[in-house]
């Protein structure tokens, strides 16, 4: 039951935070329901099927689906950009990650972007989504007590229980109770739609690149790393290759990302998943559970409908919660790096677009070029020793 229970709770840390900041991220993006269908769709089914075959095929537990992290990068900066375009970018950034694993650059490109720097930009991405959590609360003060009570009484159950499982739980409890949910519009089954890409220099500065940036060293190498500290040695390029052309396949649906998950790689391969020889049993349950989400995706949105847009960012915010604390831990924790990371922090919070380029591109290349001149990072490392 180790095995089974480790994959359920990896496929609900995609399936329910992940799903709703798709919604959120497709409605900033003025998407219609047949693209936000076939955007949940071919990223849950793609990407829990690419996890099953890379665990079948290598006997190693990978967990995933999307890329959170890129949901909530695409949540400020999709809403420039017209659904094309953001297919053609969603290409290029499945291809550059694909060249990344065919080439062995992998390493090289992440030590260029120092791994602080990107989990400070992130941090200030989503740190408006987690103080959304405040006005949420007060707009609907009964749900939103019963989901923070959530939080902290369902991990003390179980350790292996998320807060986040609590936040929904509780939650919705909370609606039954004094919420009167609306009628249920029912809608049709739809296939994927193919889109035709739109490819611009804009977009490829402001999508493809970050998007691979944050892929590659939020989900890919977490995931990786992951593996490597729980005793298996994962085959980096191919992952990489596989992820890259998973990603390049379903941009043309208008897929952001397939990949294998940091977190939920991390869950199915722990000692909490059983047996060493056995945990692929969770990732399969994982794997398994995404794509059927995925398959069902067009009445999982009618569900998600019903519930009130208070409680659904309050769910967002609760799901970015874990993402907020571990990149401000991560980012203001190098003594390296102080002014340079303070900048990316500030500037990717302000969620400004100058010159056509995003936020997060000029938090990055603000933060860079200063820790050229204010000699931070490496060179103050280096002079330290």
């Amino acid at each position: 039951m180790q095995n089974v229970s480790a994959g359920i709770l990896s496929a609900l840390m995609t399936c329910t935070g992940g799903a709703i900041l798709v919604i959120k991220c497709a409605e900033m993006a003025g998407l219609s329901r047949s693209e936000l269908i076939s955007w949940l769709f071919i990223v849950y089914f793609v990407g829990g099927i690419l996890n099953l075959v890379l665990s079948i095929k290598y006997r190693i537990p990978f967990g995933g689906a999307h890329s959170i992290t890129a949901v909530a990068f695409l949540s400020t900066a999709a809403v420039h950009f017209t659904l094309n375009e953001l297919a053609g970018s969603f290409i290029v950034a499945g291809g550059l990650i694909a060249i990344f694993g065919f080439s062995g650059l992998f390493n090289k490109v992440l030590d260029f972007i120092p791994k602080p720097m990107i989990d400070a930009m992130l941090a200030g991405l989503v740190l408006k989504y987690v103080v959304d959590i405040v006005p949420s609360f007060k707009a609907s003060p009964f749900v939103g007590g019963m989901a923070i009570l959530g939080f902290f009484i369902v991990p003390k159950i179980s350790k292996s229980f998320p807060p986040l499982l609590g936040v929904l739980i509780f939650g919705i409890l909370g609606l039954f109770i004094g919420y009167d949910f609306p009628i249920m519009h029912p809608t049709a089954f739809s296939l994927p739609q193919i889109i035709t890409p739109s490819f611009t220099f804009n977009g490829f500065i402001s999508i493809a690149f970050p998007l691979a940036v944050l892929v590659l060293s939020n989900d890919i190498a977490v995931g990786l790393t992951a593996l490597k500290n729980n005793g298996y040695k994962p085959p980096v390029n191919k992952v990489l290759i596989f992820s890259g052309l998973g990603t390049f396949f379903v941009g043309f649906f208008g897929g952001h990302a397939v990949n294998i998950g940091g977190m939920m790689t991390a869950l199915c391969s722990s000692e909490e998943a059983g047996l060493k020889e056995k945990r692929i049993v969770a990732a399969l349950v994982s794997g398994g559970l995404v794509a059927l989400f995925g398959l069902f995706a067009w009445k999982v949105i009618v569900i998600i409908e019903l519930l009130p847009a208070s409680f659904i960012t309050m769910l967002s915010g609760f799901a970015l919660l874990g993402v907020l604390l571990n990149s401000l831990k991560s980012a203001f924790s190098v003594p390296a790096y102080r002014y340079s990371i303070l900048f990316v922090f500030i500037i990717a919070i302000s969620n400004i677009s100058f010159l056509g380029i995003s936020s997060p591109v000029w938090s990055l290349l603000v933060g860079v070029i200063s820790a050229k001149i204010l000699s931070e990072g490496k060179l103050s490392l280096k002079s330290v020793e």
